[in-house]
């Protein structure tokens, strides 16, 4: 009888003497990076949690503190542009310690002959999401680079929040038992920019999921006991799960089929060969809740223009720590693991 599968290993970690576009995928190479390159450098106890933040004490009070750099290309694409991706990337970074964003700074790497009036349309859209999140940009600094010294302009950010009292949110933090919600679909940012990057055209539009999600934070932790929040960006909802599971030494169990993906965000995946759950979101949440709080959570997720498709996709437990299992479409289960390298690059 006919073998209807084949077996393959995954690439061995390798040496390496230069960086490649897997390094930036939030993947394997990533961790290696991370690992053995700026942690032994850097070592400290905020950056050893590796949470998209860092919260820090001060004068008897919290502030969280995060930085990002954007990269995207194209600059403008179906649903939002790399402005608005700065500014609500960094909000969610520091919504994803329960903290509420007060202000971020704005640096610009601008390649000469970059045009004004794509500056001025990148500088209002920052403007205007930086309104609807509520935060100011306080500060920033701007750099002209030659021509062809850089791919027409880069953004980085960073923000500051202050943590509420009694609210202790990390990636670290899940428990057995918890609840993992989901705030939305999956896939339709990284699958917006690679229709606008590689020209093509799908039945039904695609566009950008970016959004400020420190509102919709706010909404759950009213409503409930949050252990951990990650916004799965680079490497997708799999990445983060992959990741959480590891730093809070639990195991995660999800069912495929509670997962939502837009239709046409599926067709666009199987055509190009890609795994929803490892492309890139820039407005969705995942988090670990109490179990006796999850329902709770989720209706409140529910009420906001944010969470209204959320889901309850599946639980924390203590068997196989660190290891994401998922139950498939069609019952099987199939372990969940780290990407070796960059799927879509240059996405964020």
């Amino acid at each position: 009888m006919p073998n209807d599968f084949t077996l393959s290993c995954p690439p061995p970690f390798t040496p390496r003497k230069t960086v490649v576009l897997g390094h930036g995928s939030g993947g394997k190479l990533s961790a290696q990076l991370i690992r053995e390159i700026f942690l032994p450098a850097f070592d400290n106890p905020w950056l050893r949690k590796l949470d998209d933040q860092a919260v820090i004490s001060i004068d008897g009070g919290r502030i969280a503190f995060t930085t990002d750099a954007f990269v995207v290309t194209p600059l403008f694409f179906p649903g939002g542009d790399i402005g608005e991706l700065a500014v609500n990337g960094t909000v969610n970074d520091l919504a994803m310690s329960g903290a509420r964003p007060v202000c971020l700074s704005a640096a610009f790497i601008l390649e000469e002959g970059f045009p004004l009036e794509d500056l001025a349309r990148v500088t209002q859209s920052m403007a205007r999401a930086a309104a609807a999140a509520g935060v100011a940009i306080a500060t920033g600094d701007t750099k002209v680079v030659n021509k062809g010294s850089a791919d027409r302009m880069f953004v980085t950010t960073a923000g500051i929040g202050v943590v509420p009292e009694g609210v202790e949110i990390s990636a670290s933090n899940a428990r057995p038992g918890d609840r993992v919600l989901l705030s939305g679909t999956i896939g339709d940012h990284g699958m917006a920019v690679m229709s606008r990057r590689e020209g093509l055209e799908f039945d039904g539009a695609i566009l950008s999921d970016t959004a400020p999600l420190d509102r919709l934070v706010e909404a759950m932790l009213a409503a409930g006991e949050i252990h951990a929040l990650r916004d799965p960006t680079r490497g997708g909802l799999g990445t983060s799960l992959c990741e959480m599971a590891a730093a809070s030494k639990v195991g995660v169990e999800i069912d495929a089929r509670l997962i939502p993906v837009r239709e046409e965000v599926r067709a666009a995946c199987e055509l190009l060969g890609l795994d929803p759950l490892f492309v890139a979101n820039e407005g969705k949440l995942v988090s670990f809740v109490r179990a006796e709080d999850a329902g709770a959570v989720l209706a409140a997720m529910r009420q906001r223009p944010e969470g209204r498709e959320a889901a309850i996709i599946g639980e924390a437990v203590a068997a196989h720590p660190g290891m994401v299992l998922m139950k498939t479409e069609i019952g099987g289960t199939r372990v969940v693991d780290l990407p070796f390298g960059e799927q879509l690059p240059r996405i964020c």
